[in-house]
Formats: structure tokens, C-alpha cells, sequence
């Protein structure tokens, strides 16, 4: 460059007016050329990569973006959680998880921090386990294990979600008094057992092998509902079969078909009109109430789509002449997991899929 420079200078000077104005013009755009390409050679081998904590945050963003309550819903959600935590008191506030007041997800959470280093290579699965912490370690080079369902205090926490439930079931119709109170029920259930299960068991197997470990539960799951939500009211299907149909042209379930875990008409028949079709059981922590069914076919809900189903659940909601379609669990977890993945691909990190996720890139 800075032979160039000198060249063009002596040009300049020896030429004429006109000449020296288009020697300089020269002189800058070469200039400016190749000071580009020196720049961009430097900066090939220095791509910035996300850290474990970046790619929690953007999560929590994304779930926030396609939560079914809005966004004013979820900030509402969190100024109450605020209030209630100004109100208590200061021994009580030592116990209090902060982290609560900007993440409205409980079951999903940062879980260990082994080395907070740029991410470059993920291992992903629906279920993290021991097994698949060994499973890291025998792959190397893993910087980051993410899980969709919940362990660790996301796990002892996963109750605390599902008030999510009651907000969606109001906007299908149903009161949002009845919502709650039936929910409530549920939630204490959920409660109680989630208490006496081990925890911590992968999260102490991710510390002792070394590696950042997080979960990503609800957050991915909103992901899965926001887009069958919006796959599902552009059209117009008459008939269960119809939709069930539909369903399994979706590249996730369309796989899950080759090993018999497609899309399934659980109650009612494929000849039964649709009518109105809810999207309320695939977020929102786990199964709600089973009374609820008869309170939605009051509402003038026809068709539930949801992942699974209890036999109790499924015998209330015959009682109640309720069409249930299944999506499908691994499926649908996958399909959720997936969108979120994609953000990440286009950071430029590498996914690798085990535990149950079927990997589709959009």
C-alpha cells in the first residue's frame, strides 16, 4: 500500500491539473480497495462465536417472541412476579431466584458452567442423561450439551410454567377463573411429584465430565405451538383426517412416521368435523387438567392438537366429545428444538443431533 501511494504522489505531481484530479481519484479508490481486502483477509480467521450465556438470553428472547400469550402477556407475567417479589421479605428475598424476573420459563435455564468459552460445537437431544454426558465426552470437542427437557432446579421448578396454560385456554374461550382454579389443582400435582425425583443426577454428571449444560423446555415448545398455530389457521379443515393429513406433511412428523410415531386421531374418527381446533397442549410444562375438557367443549372448542396423552385425559375428553389429535411427542419437541436450532446454524455452530431429536433445518 504504501508503495502505491508513493507511485501515484510522483504521478500527480508531474501531470497536469486535470490529470492530478484523476490520479488522486485513483489513488483513493485503489487505496480504499486495498486497505478492504487487507481487512478482510485479517478478519477471515477471527469469527466471533456465542457464548453459553448469549445463547440462553436469545432463547429466552425467542420464546418470549412466539409465547401464545404476546409479548404485553409475558411482560405482564413478569411485572406480577416483580411485585410479589417487592413484597416480601428481606429473608425471604435470600431464597428468591432472581433470575425469575426476566426469564418467565422456570424450566428452562443455564444448569452448569464448566468453561465459559465460545461455542462452536453443540450436542442437542430431547432427553440429556449420564449417558449422553458419556456420549460427549466419547465425541470430543463438544463446547455446549443442550437438553429440551428439563433437570436440574429447571426440573424441581417445571410446575411453575404452566399458569401459561390458563392465559391460552382464556383466549379459546374459556373463563379464566375456571382456567385457573382447575389448573391450580394440577400444578400443586405437578408440584409434588416432580419433588421426589433425582435432579440433579446429569447436571452433577455434566460438572464432574467438564461440560456447560442447559435446558431448553418451554421456550422451544412455544417455538413448536407458535408455528402449528400458524401453519394450521391458514387453512380451513373440515375434517380430523384432514388435518391429521396435513400434519404429517411437516418434515418432523413426516419422519416420525417411518418409525411409527406419526400423527394419531387419539379420540374421535377421521370422518368428525374439526370445529374449532386449539393449540393448548403443547406448551406450558406438562399435561393440565383433565376437567378442563368439558369446560373447552362449552367454549365451542371441536379439536384438541397436543403431544401426548394420559388414558384419564383421554376419557374426559370423549366424555366431552372432544376430537384429540397427537402431533406426536419426540416429533413435536423436535420440531420446536429445530427452530431454535436454526438460529444457532446461521451463528455458524455446529449441531449434532442424538437422544431422540430429529434434526430438519429450515
Amino acid at each position: 500500500m504504501l508503495i502505491l501511494w508513493k507511485k501515484l504522489n510522483y504521478q500527480t505531481q508531474q501531470g497536469s491539473s486535470s490529470a492530478r484530479k484523476r490520479c488522486v481519484s485513483a489513488r483513493t479508490f485503489r487505496i480504499q480497495k486495498s486497505g478492504k481486502n487487507l481487512f478482510q483477509r485479517c478478519t477471515k480467521n477471527f469469527q466471533k462465536y456465542m457464548l453459553t450465556s448469549q445463547i440462553y438470553k436469545l432463547a429466552i428472547n425467542k420464546g418470549i417472541e412466539a409465547d401464545l400469550r404476546g409479548v404485553k402477556g409475558v411482560e405482564k407475567f413478569l411485572q406480577r412476579k416483580k411485585e410479589k417479589y417487592e413484597k416480601l421479605s428481606e429473608k425471604e428475598k435470600e431464597d428468591f431466584d432472581l433470575e425469575t424476573l426476566t426469564n418467565p420459563y422456570s424450566d428452562s435455564q443455564i444448569l452448569n458452567i464448566a468453561d465459559d468459552k465460545e461455542i462452536k460445537r453443540v450436542l442437542v437431544g430431547i432427553d440429556i442423561e449420564p449417558a449422553e454426558i458419556l456420549i460427549a465426552k466419547e465425541i470430543g470437542n463438544i463446547d455446549l450439551i443442550i437438553s429440551h427437557h428439563p433437570s436440574g432446579k429447571a426440573l424441581a421448578n417445571l410446575h411453575e410454567v404452566m399458569e401459561l396454560q390458563s392465559e391460552v385456554l382464556s383466549q379459546y374461550g374459556v373463563p379464566i377463573n375456571i382456567a385457573e382454579g382447575l389448573m391450580k389443582e394440577k400444578i400443586s400435582e405437578v408440584s409434588r411429584g416432580v419433588n421426589k425425583l433425582n435432579h440433579q443426577q446429569t447436571v452433577d454428571a455434566a460438572r464432574i465430565l467438564g461440560f456447560n449444560l442447559m435446558c431448553l423446555h418451554t421456550v422451544c415448545d412455544n417455538l413448536a405451538a407458535s408455528f402449528l398455530k400458524e401453519k394450521i389457521e391458514k387453512e380451513n379443515f373440515e375434517s380430523v383426517g384432514d388435518l391429521v393429513s396435513f400434519l404429517k406433511k411437516i418434515p418432523e412428523y413426516k419422519e416420525a412416521m417411518k418409525i411409527g410415531a406419526g400423527p394419531k386421531i387419539f379420540t374421535g374418527n377421521p370422518e368428525n368435523h374439526c370445529g374449532r381446533i386449539a393449540i393448548t397442549e403443547i406448551t406450558g410444562g406438562t399435561e393440565g387438567s383433565p376437567k378442563l375438557y368439558e369446560k373447552m367443549a362449552l367454549s365451542g372448542i371441536g379439536t384438541v392438537v397436543g403431544m401426548h396423552v394420559s388414558e384419564e385425559h383421554k376419557k374426559e375428553a370423549e366424555l366431552a366429545n372432544i376430537n384429540v389429535v397427537i402431533a406426536g411427542h419426540m416429533s413435536s419437541d423436535s420440531l420446536g428444538v429445530n427452530l431454535f436450532l436454526d438460529e444457532l446454524e446461521k451463528q455458524g455452530i455446529e449441531i449434532i443431533p442424538c437422544s431422540g431429536l430429529i434434526r430438519i433445518s429450515r
